[in-house]
């Protein structure tokens, strides 16, 4: 016989691999993959979180058929925990189906699928988390399954606290603001929370107008005509349009209880509402999303007649209250000092509203096209630090929005703007480039977590954010790296889906190890084992220990401080600024999976 040298490899890789194949029964935690699946056309990688070495396979979920052989790549040396891991990279095997990925001597890992639309499910799940977070309307079984409850919170009675007293509405005076979500594990309703959830929301519909019909959610609009991630957007913004002062335009900072409930249902939770301070930059917040708003809203004119312009109407008048009140700071502390009763909750403080005055400029702006809007403020503070990159979206830093819209408004820009379209196309390349640097390289070759500071309360929409900006610059600019930007942000999700170093995926219900125990007042007061599904953990943070002290914590290596407990509310809190980038960057990822490659950048 004449074997060849690669027929003498193959032959011994098969022969190793049956000789190991009863070892390989048992699941393994330590084969770390996207629990969900990947796409044909896309790069298929499991990470190893053992310095394990040889073959892998990839079989049919009961082991007994291999459909794909390979040998683990090389070592990687997780820089923030030393330790080793090696990857199976099987993204030449394209083959629709169900597999695990099986590590001769190891185990197996959980199932995960390959075909189209694979994220699909996983997007309207996203997008359901909000219809369960909905205040002031019963969710019936019909919509919310086994989580069906009573409404909580009309919010139909609600107090002017003194600190947001004026002539037209003294303290004590009642006033009605229904609707809106309640914004993470708890019942209140924050406006700078909103502004970003609602932005990111929006920026999906301008984006992908077209794909996001295709959602469908199941919840009580789904027969109109109107995306359901618009009509669940409805709901939060009419909320919002109820927070304005109608008599000077500015905006209350959130609408709270003085403290915070306790782990109950909501319709059980019925201590005093207050709207408390206006503020710069919940006003500010308010004035961008319903300028953007009112663009998303107009081609819908026959099915919401007059509410893009009312949208409009109120950013203008909310512009206009910051205009004339630019140093109202939200200071919880200070506020408290002044005024009975304390309100302890969520504060969202800011030091500086400049970033604020950036994001509703541009929205004012690219909707009226008045150039006074676009003068009014400099986009481009960083002008003489050109090689810096942009922030990432975040509720204190939402200065990157602004340039987002830039970029998605390009054509029908004034001048005034198009003058400065290099500059934005820059700022997202040197951004996008920041975060594909290296990421090759590190443990789980992923865009998120290449540094300790990825690691902060609410990692995981800072890794769903990571993917946005990769898209961002994808979409919007002609960078010669542009394939790999689509690249990195599948790989983020899957990151976010169990590509990571405790091996979650970090969403409620999607997945094979997913949170149980989260840090939401209706998933622990229900009853019901299972979590409600469709919400993003906030995921793995470097202080959290610190942070709650919820007891349980095994690791203070920055990529492990997780706990699933409904106690770690640093690390297992849910949000709705978190699932927002979640939404989006499904959403983003499957409409565009055709323009997936198989070959991940070395």
């Amino acid at each position: 016989m004449n074997f060849t040298y690669k027929g003498l490899a193959a032959l011994a890789l098969a022969l190793l691999l049956a000789a190991n194949k009863s070892d390989a029964q048992s699941l393994s935690e330590a084969i770390r993959l996207n629990q969900i699946g990947f796409y044909p056309n896309a790069a298929k990688i499991a990470v190893v979180a053992e310095d394990a070495q040889g073959p892998f396979q990839i079989t049919t979920p009961d082991l007994k058929k291999v459909v794909f052989t390979g040998m683990l790549g090389t070592s990687r040396q997780n820089a923030l925990s030393g330790k080793t891991t090696r990857s199976a990279d099987f993204s030449s095997f394209t083959k629709p189906g169900t597999y695990v990925v099986v590590i001769p001597g190891m185990g197996h890992s959980y199932p995960f699928e390959i075909r189209s639309d694979v994220y699909r499910e996983l997007a309207i799940g996203a997008i359901k988390g909000f219809y369960y977070q909905r205040t002031a309307i019963d969710l019936p079984e019909k919509f919310a399954g086994k989580w069906a409850r009573p409404a909580g919170h009309p919010d139909t009675r609600v107090l002017i606290h003194p600190s947001a007293a004026s002539a037209d509405r003294p303290t004590g005076t009642v006033i009605s603001s229904p609707k809106g979500w309640y914004d993470a594990g708890d019942y209140n309703k924050y406006i700078v929370n909103s502004g970003i959830t609602m932005g990111t929301l929006l920026s999906l519909c301008e984006d992908f107008p077209d794909y996001v019909k295709k959602l469908q959610t199941n919840i009580p609009e789904s027969t109109n005509k109107l995306p359901d991630v618009l009509d669940e957007a409805l709901w939060n913004l009419r909320w919002m349009l109820t927070m304005q002062d109608p008599s000077d335009g500015g905006v209350y900072h959130k609408l709270t209880n003085a403290r915070f409930d306790g782990m109950i249902m909501p319709d059980k939770a019925t201590n005093e509402r207050y709207v408390v301070a206006k503020s710069i930059t919940a006003t500010l917040d308010f004035a961008a999303v319903m300028a953007q708003a009112s663009r998303v809203i107009k081609p819908y004119k026959n099915e919401l007649p007059g509410l893009a312009d009312s949208c409009l109407s109120a950013a203008v008048k909310a512009w206009k209250w910051a205009k004339a009140n630019p140093n109202a700071v939200y200071n919880q502390q200070a506020m408290n000092s002044a005024f009975d009763p304390d309100v302890v909750t969520g504060g969202y403080e800011d030091r500086t509203a400049d970033d604020e005055w950036m994001w509703a400029a541009v929205e004012l702006y690219a909707t009226t096209k008045d150039d006074t809007y676009y003068t009014a403020v400099t986009l481009f503070p960083d002008s003489k630090t050109p090689g810096r990159p942009l922030p990432l979206p975040a509720w204190p830093q939402v200065r990157t929005l602004a340039i987002y819209t830039l970029a998605r408004t390009a054509n029908s820009l004034t001048a005034l703007g198009k003058k400065d379209l290099p500059a934005v196309e820059q700022h997202l390349i040197t951004l996008a480039d920041s975060l594909i640097s290296g990421a090759n390289q590190q443990a789980y070759q992923t865009v998120m977590g290449k540094s300790a500071k990825d690691f902060i309360w609410g990692s995981s929409a800072e890794a769903a954010n990571q993917g946005i900006a990769l898209i961002q610059a994808y979409q919007f600019t002609n960078s010669p790296n542009r394939s790999q930007y689509l690249q990195y942000a599948l790989v983020n999700l899957d990151y976010l889906l169990g590509r990571n170093a405790v091996g979650y995926s970090f969403v409620t219900g999607f997945g094979d190890k997913t949170p149980m125990h989260p840090h939401h007042r209706p998933s622990v007061a229900d009853g019901i084992d299972s979590p409600v599904p469709g919400l993003l953990s906030g995921g793995t943070n470097a202080n959290a220990a610190r942070q709650d002290k919820c007891p349980g914590y095994t690791s203070t290596i920055a990529d492990e401080v997780y706990l699933d407990a409904d106690c770690s509310y640093a690390s297992n809190e849910i949000a709705i600024n978190w699932n927002a980038p979640l939404v989006y960057l499904t959403a983003a990822l499957e409409a565009l999976q055709k323009n997936q490659n198989t070959s991940v950048s070395k």
